[in-house]
């Protein structure tokens, strides 16, 4: 009998006793708790990090036969047992409650299971006295899971967000003088920016988001997905045979990616439990949660494409913490849409893009619906259509479609039109399905999009406000369909306009070479 996933589950003891599957990740923990004493942790969500969080929660309350089969059952001290407080920003009802009676709520449920009455009312205090008291037996172990729930919830609410801040701050301010009380510290969250500022006071706190020790935390490797779901794999395999001959790297290709130091590579938890038990390809992770904020700021700041994909950025800029300010891709790269491609360790410049099929395809669709009708499925219907007019060969109906989602754009979120309503072609043309040759995608001169479908080549260069066939004698006098003179594949030249005042393609040309 296979086991089961853990799909929802964040407590460990729930995952080890229901025989749900568990990527073992103890090996990886053992060496965050021998090296340090005070860690923070930002990742994405729904990517382990309250499992992660848990697991370490039972390592120190020793309960040992939960680790039976695991790396470190025979490694760690069992006998020696902690006092743990426990605290999960994503459970406690903020929203309803206010932040400051929530935080009340959940200190005087932690007291009542350690029988510890408070005397003490203010809620930083309380916090203080929780640890204390515990302490006077056994230095106390901290974590908190999802410390910045209460200010991400209020990002369109800049003054609740701030509100939050400072309430967290006061809370979290009396950790600097329990140091003697205090065994073990452990923080996650899904940004940083907000950190520098509420933790301030802990200059020992470890920032270990990008620390290449600690790439693989959370997140599965490739190794571990072949190790811990080989039985998975095979149905799924059988289940594609007649499409792909090897089943890895398409799941690669998927849901692969991830990276927090540029080298090592993880999958998405989330997604590959989905795409074993549904036996199926799709967007899994992305569905979990609709980037609508950030798509309010792709409108009002007239973001493109060329703005998001593999872009650089400074490191220290991934570490700004005033939200108000935020660089865009820093807050992408902290929810998750962006990952680390390169890091350059002279210059400290950071690579940034998509880490996979599944968010690419995703956040373009959206981009492309926010930018045009707004509409994502009436869009996602046209690029269907927009893809089978390049598998037929129908240029005009390719044409067609192409203008039904391009004449819904508003010339009030338009600023550089030539960049913008480039980035826009390349988002349709990208999200037909068939490979573009995105590195010679650029707006300055070069060729602007090569598609490849399986029986065809289209060179394409996009004009604005001219013509096609001064398109096509570009295309021509540079000679860039020599690249592929080799191919078996038929070339065909295209040549578009887009016409601003209209907000149409009103002339393409299309020759065989």
């Amino acid at each position: 009998m296979k086991q089961k996933f853990s799909l929802g589950s964040q407590e460990f003891s729930e995952v080890i006793n229901n025989n749900c599957i568990y990527v073992d990740k103890t090996e990886n923990i053992y060496k965050l708790l021998l090296g340090g004493k005070y860690y923070f942790i930002s990742r994405p969500r729904r990517f382990g990090k309250s499992l992660l969080a848990n697991t370490i929660k039972e390592i120190f309350s020793g309960n040992k036969e939960l680790f039976k089969g695991l790396w470190i059952y025979d490694k760690w001290d069992w006998n020696k047992k902690y006092p743990v407080v426990k605290m999960s920003f994503s459970s406690i009802s903020h929203n309803t409650f206010g932040l400051e009676k929530a935080i009340n709520i959940m200190l005087d449920d932690t007291a009542k299971k350690y029988n510890i009455k408070f005397s003490q009312k203010n809620y930083s205090y309380k916090f203080q006295e929780l640890i204390e008291k515990l302490a006077e037996k056994q230095q106390v172990v901290i974590i908190i899971d999802e410390y910045d729930k209460p200010i991400i919830d209020y990002m369109d609410n800049i003054s609740q967000a701030e509100e939050n801040r400072e309430i967290l701050k006061n809370f979290y301010s009396i950790l600097k003088d329990a140091d003697k009380y205090i065994k073990f510290l452990f923080i996650t969250g899904v940004s940083k920016f907000s950190k520098i500022y509420i933790f301030s006071d802990l200059n020992n706190l470890n920032d270990i988001t990008i620390d290449k020790n600690f790439s693989e935390i959370v997140g599965w490797t490739k190794n571990e997905i072949e190790q811990f779901f080989p039985d998975y794999i095979k149905e799924l395999a059988e289940e594609y045979k007649d499409i792909h001959a090897d089943i890895m790297p398409e799941i690669k290709k998927w849901y692969n990616g991830y990276s927090w130091d540029g080298k090592t590579t993880v999958h998405n938890p989330v997604s590959i439990m989905n795409l074993f038990s549904k036996q199926f390809f799709a967007n899994y992770w992305f569905a979990t949660g609709t980037p609508t904020m950030l798509m309010d700021i792709i409108r009002t700041k007239k973001i493109t494409a060329f703005d998001i994909e593999n872009t650089n950025i400074s490191s220290h800029v991934l570490d700004k913490y005033d939200f108000k300010r935020l660089h865009f891709n820093s807050l992408l790269f902290q929810t998750g849409y962006l990952t680390i491609k390169k890091i350059d360790l002279r210059t400290g410049r950071i690579t940034l893009d998509y880490p996979n099929k599944e968010v690419a395809e995703a956040f373009s669709k959206h981009i492309v619906a926010e930018l045009t009708s707004g509409e994502l499925e009436k869009t996602d219907s046209l690029l269907f259509k927009i893809a089978d007019s390049f598998t037929n060969n129908t240029i005009d109906k390719f044409i067609k479609y192409t203008n039904i989602i391009l004449k819904n754009i508003p010339y009030t979120i338009v600023e550089d039109k030539e960049k913008y309503y480039h980035s826009l072609f390349y988002l349709i043309m990208k999200l037909t399905g068939y490979q573009i040759e995105t590195e010679i995608m650029t707006i300055d001169g070069r060729i602007d999009a090569v598609v490849l479908t399986d029986k065809n080549i289209f060179i394409i260069e996009f004009k604005i406000n001219q013509s096609a066939k001064k398109a096509i004698q570009q295309i021509k006098d540079k000679k860039y369909a020599e690249k592929y003179d080799n191919s078996k594949k038929q070339t065909y030249l295209l040549g578009i306009n887009f016409d601003t005042n209209k907000k149409r393609i009103d002339d393409f040309c299309l020759e065989t070479k």
